[in-house]
């Protein structure tokens, strides 16, 4: 019997997702799991390996036990990961402590130091990116100089994609569109610099073999198979950053196309023929070979309401609980009769920091505008409108180095708001597509299997065969220019801020 489904593997920021679909994109089965993020000191965010591994183990037997997907029918298996997740391994594969992920910013000092010894202009030309502690490079020189015994023992950095492919393989990778997460990767080239590299104190041989993300990496070995129910000998390809996996499953493989990012964290991508580099965004390759991302990614994005739900969203929950919806379809409820720009209330979603194009890791989430006549509904619109002012600053800010866009393909939880999604419509002036699939991350990642193993002849076919548009949202040029007076008091707002934003955590520090 030939084999006719795929398995995308997503290990997300807050929880890890897994998807079978058929050849035609259609899902078959899901599953998800949650793992923690631990914050043990300000600034520090970090994650377990080993629970990344139990967790998607635990649904890969959910898969094939409870939702009876026989494991013998799976063609080939693609993996997404987190961005920028430094986990140091040993020579056998172990990770040596916990990963730092994207949202840890304790190696500012090294950061600063790559800055005035090496050149922030220098490094951002050879890799695309910002000097940022978000980045893999400070945090392997933080390791250095504040765990030097880890240091010692480490024989491979991985990212968080390839760390899974380990250990469904026993084969070690890194792919392309996670390499922008060190300094010392030549962009334009696809290649490791030794001399940066050399400069940096950083060996090469601490860097797994590159392969392009839809290269086969290994096959799932006994062992994983003894511990997850797959069968061995299925071929398993690199994979590659979520946001890239994302891109393609949304259907971006056309320069020009852009993917919105409707996740917990925020953003846009703008497919790219060529090397285009801005300072203060993101600029790392596609999981397509020979095309890039250019990126703007956020901290404020699904993860804002996420925060409100939980923080503060009880009445929502409580209402959910009695119509049979989700607290997040009660709270588009309550913001839909609430008029553009919240009645004057302004959000800036910078919850942890903020990422492009502003680098700051002391800035904070403010409600400015608050009054009586406010409501939680004024609330709710607002952190929305917030999440919509980050984008269109990003995509202005792409525009500077003539990367324009003229409509996005939104993926992502979030995209399933269309009282979100329309708000994010008028506020950038741009047309939103929103496709059919709630899997997109999945889905790409599954498509890189496809492609890697020969199920589809090319990435166009994969994406002609899979990705299909539901809805789509037009800009209202009423609101369009209501919104734009509101942007820049937005953008005003965080420079009068900046130095507050400073002095505030040198306050609380003490």
């Amino acid at each position: 019997m030939p084999k006719r489904l795929l398995l995308g593997i997503d290990s997300g920021t807050s929880g890890c997702k897994l998807t079978v679909f058929d050849f035609e994109g259609r899902v078959i089965a899901a599953a998800a799991g949650n793992y923690h993020t631990d914050y043990p000191k300000a600034g520090y965010a970090e994650q377990d390996a080993f629970a990344w591994w139990k967790i998607i183990s635990q649904e890969i037997q959910n898969l094939i036990e409870v939702q009876k997907v026989d494991p013998r029918d799976i063609a080939a298996i693609g993996t997404a990961g987190i961005s920028w997740a430094c986990l140091p391994v040993d020579r056998n594969g172990v990770p040596l402590r916990k990963a730092m992920i994207w949202l840890d910013r304790r190696s500012e000092k090294q950061a600063a130091w790559l800055r005035e010894t090496l050149g922030e202009h220098e490094l951002i030309q050879l890799s695309g990116t910002p000097v940022d502690p978000a980045y893999i490079t400070p945090k392997i020189l933080w390791l250095r100089e504040n765990e030097p015994e880890v240091s010692a023992q480490t024989g491979k950095f991985l990212q968080s994609n390839a760390y899974i492919v380990y250990k469904l393989t026993g084969e070690l990778s890194q792919d392309y569109s996670q390499a922008y997460g060190f300094h010392f990767f030549d962009m334009a080239k696809g290649v490791w610099n030794e001399n940066i590299a050399e400069q940096l104190g950083i060996s090469l041989d601490l860097m797994a073999p590159l392969f392009h993300c839809h290269e086969v990496v290994g096959t799932v070995s006994s062992k994983a198979a003894a511990e997850t129910g797959l069968v061995a000998g299925i071929p398993v390809v690199a994979g590659g950053l979520d946001a890239a996996c994302c891109a393609l499953g949304a259907g971006v493989v056309k320069p020009g196309q852009t993917q919105e990012q409707g996740g917990q964290a925020g953003g846009m991508s703008i497919l790219v023929d060529q090397p285009l580099i801005h300072p203060q965004l993101i600029l790392g390759y596609h999981v397509i070979p020979d095309l890039w991302l250019l990126q703007g990614g956020t901290v404020g994005g699904g993860g804002t309401l996420k925060w409100f739900n939980e923080e503060l969203g009880h009445y929502e929950q409580q209402i959910g609980k009695e119509v049979k919806r989700s607290a997040f379809e009660v709270m588009g409820d309550e913001t839909s009769i609430i008029a553009p720009g919240a009645d004057g209330l302004i959000f800036l979603p910078y919850m942890a920091g903020e990422r492009s194009p502003l680098w700051n890791s002391n800035a904070r989430g403010v409600i400015f505008g608050l009054s009586y006549d406010k409501t939680r509904a004024h609330i709710i619109r607002a952190l929305m409108e917030g999440v919509g002012y980050s984008l269109r600053h990003n995509l202005e800010t792409a525009e500077e180095v003539n990367a324009l866009v003229k409509e996005l393909i939104s993926v992502g939880g979030a995209s399933n708001s269309r009282v979100w999604t329309q708000i994010k419509a008028d506020i950038t002036g741009k047309t939103i597509h929103v496709p059919l699939s709630d899997h997109a991350t999945t889905l790409g990642a599954a498509l890189l299997a496809g492609v890697g193993t020969g199920v589809y002849s090319n990435f166009e076919e994969a994406v002609g065969k899979t990705v299909h548009i539901q809805r789509t949202h037009h800009s209202s040029a009423t609101n369009h220019a209501y919104y734009g007076n509101l942007f820049r008091l937005y953008l005003e707002l965080y420079q009068k801020l900046r130095d507050s934003f400073d002095t505030l955590v040198r306050i609380t520090k003490q």
